[in-house]
C-alpha cells in the first residue's frame, strides 16, 4: 500500500482515492478463494461428522457457505462504495469515540488469529519434516526454528506492497497451485470413500450431538470471522459490483470445498488420526499439504495487514506498513509462548461479537446509497446500544435455545432494528 504523504494522515478513516482502486473482480475472487482455503477450515469441517448425518452436513455446508459468503460480499460492496476501511465503517456507524472499542477488539482478535495461524504452519512443518526427513521438529529447538522461519517470512511480506502481493502472486501463482492441491486431495479421498462404500457414507446418520441449525452456525462461523477485514481489501476495488461478485464467488467456493474435504478426510481416516496426518498419508499428500501450508501464509498476512490498518486508524503517527511489521514480530513472539490450542475457544468467542456489530453496520450502511460521514469523537448511542444488545442476544440464544443457532437470529435482529432506525441516526442522542 502506498505510504501516506504525511505520517499524521489517517489512511484508514479517509476514503481511498480512485488511483488506488486497482482490484478487478478477478483479483477479489482470487484473494478470497485463497483466504478461504485453510487447514483450520478443514478441521472445523471435520467436527460436523458424526455429530450430524452426511446429508445434513452437506446441506449445512452449502447453505452456510452461501449465506456467510453473501454477508462478506455485501460488506465488500459497502467498503468499495464508500472507499472506507473496516475501521472507517465502524467510525461511520458508531461514532469515532465509541468505535475505538470494536476497533480495539478487532485488533486483539486479529493478533490472536495471526498467532494461531503461525502455530498451524509450525505444526504442519513439523509433520512434514518428520514424515519426509525424520526430523524431530516438535522439540524446543524445532519449535523455535520453525516459528521464527514462518514469522520471518510473514514480516518480509508485510514490508512489501499488499496490492502487488495480491495481483502479482496470489492471482497468478498462488491460486493455480492451491487449486491443483485441492483437486488432488479431493480425488484421493473420494477414491478412498468409494472403496469403503459411498452409499454407506452418504446414508450415515448423525449421533445427535449437534442440531442442523447449530451445524449451520458452525459453517457460518468462518466467513463471519472475516467480516471485520473484508472492507480493508474491497475498498481497493474498481467497482462495488465487481468487489461484491468476486468476494462472494471466491469465498463460497473455498468454504464449501474445504468444509466438504474435512468431512471426507475424517470419514476415511483411522480413529485417532489427526487431519494433518491423514492428509500426509494420502498419495501425493506431502506435496499437496505443503502447498496448502504455504497458502496458510495468506491467511496470516490477511489478518495482520487488517490489524495494522485498524491500528493505524487509532494511531496514525505510525504508517500501515510500520504497524504491520511490528505486529508480525509481536505475533511471532506470542506463537512461541502462548498455549494457542487452549485459546482457540476464546478466539471463537471473541469473534462472536462481530456478528451483531456488522448486523448494525449493514442495517445502517448496506441499504443506502448515501455516503457516510465521520464525526470526530462522538457516540451514536442508538447504534451502540443495538450492538451491545445483539451480543447479549447471541449468548442468550447459545445458552437457552442452541437448537435455533445464534448467528443468524442475532444478525437478522440487529440488521432489521438498525435498518428500521436508520432515519433516526442523525437524531439519535450523541455525546462528546
Amino acid at each position: 500500500m502506498t505510504e501516506p504523504t504525511s505520517s499524521f494522515q489517517n489512511q484508514a478513516l479517509s476514503p481511498l482515492p480512485s488511483d488506488a482502486r486497482v482490484f478487478g473482480w478477478g483479483d477479489q475472487a482470487a484473494l478470497w478463494f485463497s483466504l478461504g482455503v485453510g487447514l483450520l477450515v478443514m478441521q472445523i469441517g471435520a467436527y460436523l461428522v458424526p455429530a450430524v448425518g452426511t446429508q445434513d452436513a452437506v446441506l449445512a455446508i452449502v447453505l452456510g457457505s452461501l449465506i456467510g459468503a453473501g454477508l462478506l460480499a455485501w460488506t465488500a460492496r459497502v467498503g468499495c462504495r464508500t472507499g472506507l476501511s473496516s475501521a472507517g465503517l465502524m467510525h461511520a456507524t458508531y461514532g469515532s469515540l465509541f468505535a475505538r472499542l470494536p476497533v480495539g477488539l478487532n485488533i486483539v482478535q486479529l493478533i490472536g488469529w495471526t498467532t494461531f495461524e503461525l502455530v498451524v504452519m509450525r505444526e504442519g512443518t513439523a509433520a512434514i519434516g518428520q514424515q519426509m526427513f525424520g526430523l524431530p521438529l516438535d522439540g524446543p529447538m524445532g519449535i523455535l526454528a520453525t516459528t521464527l522461519l514462518w514469522g520471518a517470512v510473514l514480516t518480509a511480506l508485510l514490508a512489501g506492497s499488499m496490492l502487488k502481493l495480491v495481483r502479482g502472486f496470489v492471482s497468478r501463482f498462488g491460486l493455480p497451485l492451491v487449486l491443483v492441491s485441492l483437486l488432488w486431495l479431493t480425488w484421493q479421498f473420494a477414491h478412498a470413500l468409494a472403496a469403503k462404500g459411498f452409499a454407506a457414507f452418504w446414508q450415515r446418520p448423525g449421533d445427535g450431538s449437534m442440531g442442523m441449525l447449530s451445524a449451520l452456525d458452525l459453517v457460518i462461523a468462518m466467513p463471519v470471522s472475516w467480516l471485520p477485514l473484508v472492507a480493508d481489501y474491497a475498498r481497493h476495488g474498481r467497482s462495488p459490483r465487481g468487489s461484491m461478485g468476486g468476494t462472494w464467488l471466491g469465498y463460497v467456493l473455498a468454504n464449501i470445498w474445504c468444509y466438504a474435504l474435512g468431512v471426507m478426510v475424517v470419514s476415511v481416516a483411522e480413529p485417532g488420526v489427526s487431519l494433518v496426518t491423514a492428509l500426509l498419508l494420502a498419495q501425493g499428500g506431502l506435496l499437496a499439504l505443503g502447498l496448502i501450508l504455504i497458502d496458510e501464509l495468506d491467511n496470516a498476512y490477511g489478518d495482520v495487514y487488517s490489524a495494522s490498518v485498524s491500528a493505524h486508524s487509532l494511531q496514525p503517527r505510525w504508517s500501515v506498513r510500520r504497524w504491520g511489521l511490528w505486529l508480525a514480530v509481536l505475533c511471532t513472539g506470542l506463537a512461541l509462548v502462548l498455549p494457542m490450542h487452549s485459546l482457540e475457544p476464546f478466539l471463537l468467542l471473541l469473534s462472536s461479537v462481530f456478528v451483531p456489530l456488522f448486523g448494525v453496520i449493514l442495517g445502517r450502511l448496506g441499504a443506502t446509497a448515501e455516503t457516510p460521514s465521520l464525526t470526530a469523537r462522538r457516540i451514536d448511542v442508538l447504534a451502540a446500544g443495538l450492538w451491545l444488545a445483539g451480543i447479549v442476544l447471541y449468548h442468550l440464544l447459545a445458552q437457552w435455545a442452541p437448537q435455533f443457532g445464534s448467528a443468524l437470529p442475532t444478525l437478522a435482529a440487529t440488521f432489521v432494528l438498525a435498518w428500521l432506525t436508520r432515519s433516526s441516526q442523525a437524531k439519535a442522542l450523541s455525546v462528546a
